[in-house]
């Protein structure tokens, strides 16, 4: 990470709005900020990786980090993707002392870092810091259940489809858009290899679905709604 900082205005203004500090009372928020420091790194970029020491709380103030596994063989398996106002590495401040997951940068970040000694001994002081971080976790926890459930109820082509009709507006009118992150990083939060997210957005010509590079357009998103 290059120099770390103390917050500007816009870093403090994000992590305010973000879903963690915005649940915290004045007392709280005035201690995490006051230990708070940020920084940016370079996409591909190591936070952690799954085992080590776990030492600092991440906050995405801007950019992706992407959260992973490997097995022995050395495959990854991507277990979720945190943007603006996500935490990285909650799970270690309420249960154990090392990552259980490795985490990357995937498009440069700026990040602030809490020391996780620091916010663990705050939490057991303050009982709206102890439930911000439990409901985090919850959220992430339940974040990973539905993406097990897509993975096992939804063939490729039906993820893809979900994940583009939930970009779309309202009111079922053509729609075209720009990807917020690299196709690789859809492929990973969809639980794809690359190759089969190509061929899902193949499969999805058929039904209006027109893809070149990150920009996307929808014909009629009712006929995709219906795959």
């Amino acid at each position: 990470m290059n120099r770390l900082t103390r917050p500007g205005a816009r870093e403090r203004e994000t992590l305010l709005n973000s879903a963690f500090l915005s649940q915290l009372g004045v007392e709280s928020v005035t201690a995490l900020m006051e230990m708070v420091v940020i920084g940016s790194l370079p996409a591909r970029q190591m936070l952690f990786r799954e085992g080590d020491p776990a030492e600092t709380l991440h906050c995405v103030l801007s950019g992706y980090v992407r959260a992973y596994r490997l097995d022995p063989d050395g495959r990854e398996a991507d277990i979720a993707l945190y943007r603006t106002g996500d935490l990285a590495g909650v799970s270690a401040v309420l249960h154990g002392h090392r990552y259980a997951a490795s985490a990357q940068v995937a498009e440069t970040a700026t990040l602030a870092r809490f020391d996780l000694r620091r916010v663990r001994e705050l939490a057991s002081r303050r009982a709206d810091l102890a439930l911000a971080l439990a409901t985090t976790l919850s959220r992430q926890l339940e974040n990973a259940f539905t993406c097990i459930a897509d993975d096992r109820l939804h063939t490729a082509p039906q993820r893809v489809a979900r994940y583009l009709l939930a970009q779309c507006p309202q009111d079922g009118a053509a729609a075209n858009f720009r990807l917020p992150f690299q196709k690789s990083l859809l492929a990973g939060k969809l639980g794809l290899a690359p190759e089969a997210l190509s061929r899902a957005f193949s499969s999805l010509r058929d039904h209006g679905v027109s893809v070149r590079g990150r920009l996307v357009q929808i014909d009629d998103p009712e006929t995709l709604r219906r795959l």
